[in-house]
């Protein structure tokens, strides 16, 4: 287990430039199962998660080409489908909660799946029932193996059909489109995930010979075809990263430039940090934060209380709502944030309440911040990664605290950013790797 040691206090100055999106990324590696062409992968991101799902693919066969770590080839043309059924895949897919994305292509082309219960954030129950009513509808029949605790799918001559899926679920959305290009008919899903995750996804697609249409919308019609070609296919700057370091400018910066960050694909993402008060000018498709001794928190127009809270897309994604909540411990005024769509995601907030930041949890869900407008500095402590988004945030407010903390678990991190701690020290930040 790795351990970060960051000296807080040092102020970041100059320009950063986002990873590839991870979800996007998650998504478009596992439709490279759906042809025998080569697909050509531009920006994927090199962090632990998408490198473990890329080695899953390896061990099922698809040919693997690296041309730099952002850059890979991938053909699946000659696939060892017996190894789908070994306990090593089932323990590897256990361990990987993008391994589920590999369900919807290997149900789609092959006719059948066997994936493990995926691991992934603690971050309360994920549930996979979207993606196996959705297949269910398509015609799949799916045993769960207690026994073995894996998902046992069959899907010969799948069948378009009109599905309202039970949630916006966009690994679910992204399952679904997979497992209905081939199938016979035209497949409507209503209630679909839009996230430009979801719009990647099906442009590329579409450039392999797919018919898809209602792209953006919650509405999206895939008419089968019998076959997909090869692609060439850039994912997006990841919006996730993008938030955290509008984040770290604000709290830590001296003038921050976030480069190429396709600011028509960021949707509410900025305003949100607008409404914590967080100033930022736009030039091409450059965010730059400058450094700002204060921020205010926004009322709304009637003057009351400001909340932040999740929603599927457009609204808030979730993944930035623990950078939001450690922006506002240091802003003027008071704000609520409400996660809504899941139950664990605020339980960090404790390790912030032992840094000094006053912030009242109301419950699972529910956190008020009341901000200190830099007049009380957070203090440094030890502290140990729990998720994802959760590690980054508190990176940040360990980036801002007076001393030197310690966060432990920093695979967590790792999971979600790319080489995070050489990139912000090349700004100034002062983070120590050690094991």
């Amino acid at each position: 287990m790795s351990s970060f040691i960051i000296e807080g206090g040092n102020r970041l100055k100059g320009t950063i430039t986002p990873q590839g999106a991870k979800n996007e990324a998650l998504e478009v590696i596992g439709a490279t199962l759906l042809t025998a062409e080569k697909v050509h992968i531009k920006n994927i991101p090199d962090i632990l998660d998408v490198k473990n799902l890329i080695q899953l693919l390896k061990d099922i066969g698809v040919k693997v080409e690296k041309f730099s770590p952002n850059e890979y080839t991938f053909q699946a043309d000659d696939l060892n489908l017996e190894y789908l059924q070994s306990d090593d895949f089932i323990k590897k897919c256990s361990h990987l909660r993008g391994s589920v994305l590999l369900i919807g292509p290997l149900l789609s082309r092959f006719g059948k799946a066997v994936v493990a219960k995926p691991g992934g954030d603690k971050i309360g129950r994920r549930r996979l029932d979207t993606h196996f009513l959705g297949f269910k509808y398509l015609g799949a029949k799916f045993v769960h193996n207690t026994e073995r605790n894996v998902y046992e799918i069959n899907g010969q001559n799948l069948k378009g059909c009109y599905m309202l899926l039970d949630e916006a679920s966009v690994t679910g959305t992204a399952n679904i489109i997979m497992a209905s290009v081939f199938a016979k008919g035209a497949t409507t899903i209503y209630n679909a995930a839009c996230e430009p995750y979801i719009q990647q996804l099906c442009h590329m697609l579409n450039g392999m010979g797919a018919k898809i249409s209602g792209i953006a919308s919650n509405l999206i019609t895939i008419v089968g075809v019998k076959e997909l070609h090869g692609i060439t296919h850039t994912i997006l700057p990841d919006m996730i990263e993008v938030g955290s370091f509008i984040g770290m400018a604000a709290m830590v910066g001296d003038g921050i430039r976030i480069k190429d960050v396709s600011l028509k694909n960021l949707g509410i993402i900025p305003d949100s940090f607008k409404r914590l008060g967080v100033k930022m000018d736009i030039e091409g498709d450059d965010l730059i934060i400058p450094y700002q001794p204060h921020y205010q928190i926004d009322s709304f127009i009637d003057g009351s209380f400001m909340t932040l809270s999740d929603a599927p897309w457009p609204g808030l994604t979730p993944d930035l709502l623990s950078v939001l909540l450690v922006v506002a411990t240091q802003a003027r005024g008071s704000v609520l944030f409400h996660q809504k769509m899941f139950e664990s995601r605020l339980f960090f907030v404790d390790k912030l309440i032992d840094m000094r930041a006053q912030i009242i949890l109301c419950d699972p869900h529910r956190a008020v911040v009341v901000g200190h407008d830099h007049n009380i500095r957070l203090k440094a402590g030890r502290m140990t990664s729990p998720d994802i988004r959760a590690g980054i945030a508190l990176l940040i407010a360990a980036m801002s605290a007076n001393g030197t903390s310690r966060i432990d678990n920093i695979e967590q991190i790792d999971r979600g950013y790319q080489n995070i701690e050489a990139r912000l020290n090349k700004i100034g930040a002062k983070i120590q790797r050690i094991d």
